[in-house]
């Protein structure tokens, strides 16, 4: 017999709160929550997508699937267990995920994944020099296929040199396109509970203190320029498929092993303009992957320097504006 219950109402909030800490492309936060039938439900927003940038909602997917493993994690370390069913009414609508807890005894790892998502943030200043250990990275790459995504680890410096240049032709594509450039500002320093704040980026001397990012146009002139000897580690999320179920899998693949790296004193940087440009996608699928599946998000793993100042985190919207109580 189910033990499935709703989850009592300060829980709920709870758990929401933390799913709302997931990352999103330009801090759309493109989920919406509902509570109905003793089930939590997740959909995608559509007011929320990026129709420029994102117009097949694959970033948005993903967005919302590192927000549902967010939700289990901070559901687990309360004391609830997570059973879902993902695409119960088929991959083309809004619902994306249906939720049923149980109570049960928290994970080992609960507390320390707990804490990883208050703390995780995208932290796009330069990291250190140091190597990642093998064994490290494929704990990642393990964790990642134990919640449904395959990841890779770009190891040949032949790869890895392509896989960089094509996330500066990727920002140099989006940058030419006035759709998607004007769509990007409209996200940044809007002063509100979403998007990118100003004091998020690192603007001034960007050369030195930041790799190149998506809110700062590089020139084609750079692309041939760009020091591209860091010691820091690429990672491919991919799939056999290329549709919505291999999206949210991919997130909540891309959450947990964000979360483990947190937890290892790693940070993670996504680079999904690399898959958001289809040409750059396809490229990065055939020169970095060998045409093993299909690439869904190029992410940039590395160690942060010791001691270096806090930075400002993004906001979120407050659980009242995400979750609907039936």
């Amino acid at each position: 017999m189910s033990r499935s219950r709703p989850l009592p109402v300060p829980v709920l909030r709870r758990v929401v709160h933390g799913a709302t800490r997931a990352p999103s492309v330009h801090n759309t936060q493109p989920w919406r929550w509902r509570a109905t039938g003793g089930c939590l439900e997740l959909h995608l927003d559509p007011a929320r997508r990026l129709l420029a940038t994102d117009p097949d909602g694959r970033s948005a997917t993903i967005s919302c699937g590192a927000a549902l493993h967010h939700a289990q994690v901070v559901a687990g370390a309360l004391g609830w267990s997570s059973t879902v069913v993902r695409h119960p009414e088929g991959p083309a609508a809004s619902l994306l995920a249906r939720i049923q807890h149980e109570p049960a005894a928290p994970p080992h790892d609960a507390a320390a994944l707990l804490e990883a998502v208050e703390v995780r943030f995208t932290d796009r200043r330069r990291f250190t020099s140091w190597p990642i250990p093998q064994d490290r990275l494929a704990h990642l790459v393990d964790v990642a296929r134990a919640w449904g995504a395959e990841a890779t680890v770009v190891t040949d410096a032949r790869d890895r040199l392509r896989a960089e240049r094509l996330v500066l032709q990727a920002g140099a594509l989006q940058a030419r396109s006035r759709r998607t450039a004007e769509e990007r500002d409209a996200w940044v320093d809007r002063r509100t509970p979403d998007g990118i704040p100003a004091a998020v980026l690192t603007r001034s001397g960007v050369r030195a203190d930041a790799h190149p990012h998506r809110y700062e146009s590089v020139p084609d002139t750079d692309l041939e320029r760009q020091d591209l000897r860091d010691a820091d580690s690429l990672m491919v999320l991919h799939a056999e498929n290329d549709d919505p179920p291999s999206w949210l899998r991919a997130g909540e693949g891309l959450s947990a092993l964000w979360l483990t790296a947190t937890t290892l004193g790693l940070s993670v940087v996504p680079l999904s303009q690399a898959t958001e440009v289809d040409e750059v996608r396809e490229a990065l699928r055939h020169q970095v992957l060998g045409g093993a599946g299909h690439a869904l998000l190029l992410a940039r793993i590395g160690w942060q320097e010791i001691g270096r100042s806090e930075q400002p985190r993004t906001p979120r919207r407050p659980v009242d504006e995400v979750l609907d109580l039936a």
